[in-house]
């Protein structure tokens, strides 16, 4: 469990990386979804689900980052970090 804990300067910036990812790839996802997919099966549906999952995930990761940094021994690590 500690290790799913633990918080350093590169799991930091992993965490405000992904979240950029998932938030402009929910954003292109939900665009392509209401754009260029046909209705077809209902696969505009499915494609516009997967678009506000990643949309939904983005401030999640996020959010989940900062409550870990300001845990108790989150401070010791970072102050190791080169800003």
């Amino acid at each position: 469990m500690s290790m799913l804990l633990s918080l350093g300067c590169k799991t930091m910036r992993e965490g405000v990386i992904v979240t950029i990812i998932f938030f402009i790839a929910g954003i292109l996802i939900t665009l392509a979804g209401v754009k260029i997919v046909p209705v077809v099966w209902h696969l505009n549906h499915i494609i516009l689900l997967a678009g506000f999952l990643l949309l939904l995930l983005a401030p999640i990761i996020l959010v989940s980052t900062f409550l870990l940094s300001v845990l108790p021994d989150a401070k010791k690590r970072m102050e190791k970090c080169e800003h």
